[in-house]
């Protein structure tokens, strides 16, 4: 039996887990939270890194305020193109996709997620998913 663990992220503090390298596989907004549920969070523990299955939850979110930027390729050198859709779009199109986060970041209200989408079995393109919440952000680790 697993007991899951809530962890708040202080947003003036250090951060407790990573989500370098999760793989977002379902993404849901149910009475204004915004659920990613992913196959790891990592968290090191007396020097040694420690992966939980779990989610994040981003409470008092509006998902009018969110967008992803999706690319046609990964980026690196030379020139690229995509388009910018809002989360609610990405969530109905992209739902059988998933998004690999290799770079995160935190600032205020504002939670940055840059990486890799994945679908179908093609190779990956870049994407930047924003996501904008007043409320508390939530680690729900499985433990």
């Amino acid at each position: 039996m697993r007991n899951n663990m809530d962890y708040i992220h202080d947003r003036n503090s250090n951060i407790l887990f990573s989500l370098h390298d999760s793989r977002v596989n379902k993404i849901k907004y149910h009475n204004k939270t915004l659920t990613l549920k992913v196959h790891k969070i990592f968290q090191l523990v007396d020097g040694e890194e420690k992966a939980f299955p779990g989610e994040v939850c981003f409470k008092n979110c509006d998902v009018d305020l969110c967008n992803v930027l999706i690319f046609n390729k990964t980026l690196g050198g030379g020139c690229f193109n995509g388009k910018a859709i809002e989360l609610q779009q990405f969530m109905d199109e992209y739902a059988g996709s998933e998004f690999e986060i290799i770079k995160e970041g935190y600032f205020g209200n504002t939670t940055t997620y840059t990486g890799w989408l994945w679908e179908d079995g093609k190779a990956p393109v870049s994407a930047i998913m924003y996501i904008w919440n007043s409320g508390d952000m939530v680690y729900r680790v499985e433990k």
